[in-house]
């Protein structure tokens, strides 16, 4: 008992370190920030695979279509002819008949349905500069010039999300998650690699030029998102994030559904950054309090130490939440607990298996995020 006592205390004690350091880059990141926004009117050509109608697809497809920006153009695509998308898709059509165009009865080029809808719209695009952009975000009208600006200095920008104000609590899981950890980790991921070395796929902004120097689109792997800004920087492109961290609200997603589809991220982490995802075992000191308290019979030192640990962890996740501007999230807090120990299960959950569930296939994951089909018939 006394050894797993001091096992878990040195995995406390290395959470405590990782929710300081969390802390400490998300304040300097944000700090440093110098607002800009693009100088050039070079057109752009933002690019929108669609696979079903998401609550509040109407407003964020929109947002799209009416930005303060002098020459663009949006590209739709669709995978099957009786998508619901589509008629909502049609109405945009009609009313930007000189922005919008929708694609639709793309045949899948790959097991990425996403990203072989990508290639198709890839094709048609008229213009250098690219915006890959998912389908559930709602973006202000300088979205464009924000997301752009970078791209005179590097060659990759890609975009956090978050949902500012959820109102059910998938929802809230899920923005607690991305806010108070994911962003987070990868300021840290950035500081200890030199360099952003991943993308996230609800924006990529990049140049054609750019995209053909490290291989283009990749068909047949999960995660091809985070993969594109891991090939980008072994290419020696240089990959940045953007200082607008984006509006994405999952509306009324179910904790089934959360586990999901951060499972399927789980794993295609594990693929991409190998024996470093095990390391993760230092970000669930919370969570691992608990068996200490129990193994030490709620000792004195266990409880200050699980005090201590909350209280930094809370603190933690404050900064987050207010240097991303989303006080509202604050009425979320009391799920916090909740929220780390659907992570630790999640992270357990993707320390094995190959298995993910994407948009009602099951896939398996090899190498490198390709993947398979599990069923042959899909």
């Amino acid at each position: 008992m006394l050894v797993i006592q001091i096992v878990l205390s040195v995995l406390i004690f290395g959470s405590i370190a990782f929710y300081l350091a969390c802390a400490w880059f998300t304040y300097q990141f944000f700090s440093s920030i110098t607002p800009s926004v693009s100088e050039t009117d070079e057109p752009v050509s933002i690019l929108v695979p669609i696979c079903g109608l998401d609550e509040g697809a109407l407003e964020n497809w929109t947002s799209l279509c009416e930005q303060d920006y002098p020459s663009y153009e949006v590209l739709f695509g669709v995978v099957d002819t009786t998508d619901p998308a589509i008629p909502t898709l049609r109405k945009l059509e009609k009313t930007y008949p000189d922005r919008v165009r929708v694609m639709i009865d793309l045949p899948p080029r790959g097991i990425n349905h996403k990203d072989s809808t990508l290639s198709y719209l890839l094709e048609k695009a008229q213009f250098e500069t690219l915006i890959f952009a998912d389908s559930d975000i709602c973006v202000t009208a300088q979205y464009i010039r924000t997301v752009t600006a970078p791209l005179s200095q590097v060659d990759v920008v890609t975009c956090a999300y978050i949902a500012h104000n959820p109102k059910f609590l998938g929802a809230a899981l899920a923005s607690l998650g991305r806010c108070c950890d994911f962003i987070p980790s990868a300021f840290i991921a950035r500081a200890m690699d030199g360099g952003l070395k991943f993308a996230i796929g609800v924006t990529i902004a990049t140049r054609k030029p750019t995209l053909e120097g490290f291989g283009g689109l990749q068909l047949n792997r999960i995660g091809s998102d985070y993969n594109l800004g891991k090939r980008a920087a072994q290419a020696g492109y240089q990959v940045e994030l953007s200082e607008l961290v984006l509006e994405s609200d999952t509306g009324r997603e179910t904790i089934g559904q959360l586990v999901e589809r951060e499972l399927r991220w789980a794993r295609t982490i594990r693929f991409n950054r190998g024996l470093i995802y095990y390391t993760m075992m230092f970000c669930y000191g919370t969570v691992l309090c608990l068996p200490l308290l129990l193994i030490s019979g709620f000792a004195p030192w266990a409880i200050a130490l699980t005090g201590l640990t909350l209280g930094i962890r809370y603190g933690q996740a404050a900064i987050a939440v207010l240097m991303m501007n989303s006080p509202l999230l604050l009425r979320w807090f009391w799920a916090l607990p909740l929220r780390d120990g659907l992570s630790f299960a999640i992270w357990a959950m993707g320390a094995f298996g190959r298995q993910v569930q994407w948009r009602g296939r099951r896939l398996t994951i090899a190498g490198d995020g390709l993947i398979q089909p599990l069923d042959t018939s899909v």
